[in-house]
């Protein structure tokens, strides 16, 4: 198990730049975050993932890379970044970074030599064209920003291709330089001690006349080369794929346990949240029997909120307006084809939703990933600009700029306004609280660690005649040792009690005891099982 140690872990999602600031700049750094370490080992994360920390300009948050060899100014050295990757793995923890294997800042030297001249040495680094009618069967991704997927170069009067903003040109895969470089950029951070990646934007490395330039087979060739390379040299260190595609075209990117360790499962998230507003569970049930089955050593992950907007691209249309007018209805909220919203404020603050769904989280099949704050309840400002509004500051406590820094201005404000300031949501107020959400999030992942049957075990619905039910077995066979652990999950996704009837008899005379709480459910009998639900009820039954 301690190559697959992804299937159990709880990963903890951050961007360095709203953690902590050590040095009272108004920015989050490397210093900041390993000062903080027994924080994270205390909510009891297995998994730290960092957003992009390389040297950018920061246009799209580091995601537009300027130099993969080295860590942003703001954010500290190397030699800051291997003293965090120590004081992680001290506490038992593990850390993966991202890397951006698609595209470059339009500031990197690579792409400033590449738009030099038509003849320049790296010219075939990048995706250039003479006309802009090239793949034109492929989608916009930003559609708020990119009218076009490329962008006209006066220097050298020709075009580049970018599948995100104009200002993140587009590597060429076609190029074995490209393909070597990638390589070379992995063994560097590899060798750093970093337990692997969360690899961006995927789908898009090939571009193919005639296609959508999404999940081509020459994509998958150059995965195959990646993971093939990462056995040899990297054994038990894990790529995750960000391909935000529908389940039964992401299988394609574990292959046959040939291709990523793990990737992210993107339509069970809006679907969690349409199944609350909706009060019926069959949005979950559609997609999860859309999933396909995966190999034996890959995983899932899956997560409520992230980094970016909770994507609405998987969904129908109508699908899509029940969700902006039921989670956003300012257009503000909006964003692209998402919602720019966090957690809390998408769920009214109600606490009772949001524990309901980290429940799910934590008990449907693949690894949970927590966004930065959310075990608080944060929330967001949607006044500011693109997605920043998810990005501020964590807020550490009541004093100045929620303890996330000295300075007098951060790089963004931290909320201090309405029922989501600083002043009314921090770490440190929670942590005095025994029953506040931070403390409900550090027992579910605890409780979360005691078994394997959530990260390992089988799935199999149960699904009584009541629609605002959910209810699933996660059950696990320990070979060897041959004991057994089953739960039996049951969600009440409406805010009214519920009558629930199932058929349990196989387990006549098993006490449930519900793992959350610890209270012994009625012993079973022969006959049909009848429970009531409170509202917004959650139970992890666990029949032995």
């Amino acid at each position: 198990m301690t190559h697959t140690w992804y299937k159990d872990a709880v990963f903890y999602e951050l961007y360095v730049r709203a953690f902590r600031d050590s040095n009272g700049d108004g920015n989050g750094d490397l210093k900041g975050l390993i000062a903080k370490l027994d924080y994270l080992q205390e909510l009891g994360v297995d998994c730290i993932w960092l957003l992009p920390i390389c040297p950018s300009p920061l246009f799209d948050d580091g995601y537009d890379v300027a130099d993969y060899y080295d860590i942003h100014k703001d954010f500290g050295t190397l030699a800051d970044f291997k003293t965090l990757v120590e004081g992680v793995h001290a506490r038992g923890m593990r850390i993966i970074i991202d890397v951006v294997v698609n595209h470059t800042s339009d500031e990197h030297p690579w792409f400033i030599e590449s738009r030099s001249s038509t003849t320049a040495p790296k010219r075939d680094w990048y995706v250039w064209s003479k006309t802009n009618k090239r793949y034109e069967d492929a989608r916009i991704i930003f559609l708020d920003t990119e009218k076009s997927n490329w962008a006209y170069d006066e220097l050298t009067g020709e075009y580049y291709w970018h599948r995100f903003y104009s200002q993140q040109p587009d590597l060429n895969y076609d190029n074995p330089a490209v393909r070597e470089e990638m390589l070379r950029i992995v063994d560097f951070w590899m060798e750093l001690g970093i337990d692997g990646f969360r690899v961006d934007a995927v789908p898009y490395l090939i571009e193919r006349e005639g296609t959508n330039c999404e999940n081509l087979p020459e994509t998958h060739d150059y995965v195959k080369q990646l993971r093939a390379h990462m056995n040899t040299k990297w054994p038990g260190r894990i790529l995750l794929a960000e391909a935000n595609q529908w389940p039964h075209d992401v299988r394609a990117y574990f292959g046959d346990d040939d291709e990523f360790h793990m990737a992210f499962h993107f339509p069970i998230m809006p679907r969690l949240f349409m199944a609350l507003k909706q009060a019926s569970r069959q949005s979950i049930v559609d997609i999860l029997a859309r999933t396909p089955d995966i190999p034996a050593l890959t995983q899932w992950c899956i997560f409520l909120r992230n980094h970016d907007e909770l994507t609405l691209e998987m969904v129908t249309e109508d699908e899509r307006q029940f969700m902006w007018a039921e989670y956003a209805p300012e257009p503000r909220m909006r964003q692209n084809l998402g919602i720019r919203r966090r957690l809390a404020p998408l769920l009214d603050n109600d606490e009772r939703r949001i524990r309901l769904l980290n429940a799910m989280l934590f008990s449907l099949p693949g690894s949970p990933i927590i966004y930065y704050g959310d075990e608080i309840g944060m929330g967001d400002n949607i006044w500011l600009d693109d997605r920043n509004g998810v990005r501020t500051p964590l807020q550490w406590d009541n004093t100045k700029n929620a303890g996330f820094s000295e300075a007098d201005a951060t790089y963004e404000p931290v909320i201090d306004t309405d029922e989501f300031s600083y002043q009314r949501v921090n770490v440190e107020q929670q942590r005095a609280n025994p029953v506040s959400l931070w403390h409900f999030t550090r027992k579910i992942l605890a409780l979360r660690k005691q078994y394997r049957a959530f990260g390992r075990g089988t799935f199999e619905f149960v699904l009584p005649d009541n629609e605002g039910v959910l209810g699933y077995w996660r059950v696990y066979q320990d070979d060897t040792t041959g004991q057994t652990e089953r739960f039996l999950v049951l969600i009440n996704l409406t805010n009214q009690a519920q009558q629930v009837t199932l058929d349990l008899a196989a387990w006549a005379g098993v006490e449930p005891v519900d793992a959350l709480t610890g209270n012994a459910w009625p012993v079973i009998s022969d006959g049909p099982s009848a429970f009531e639900l409170a509202p917004y009820a959650f139970h992890w039954l666990r029949l032995d």
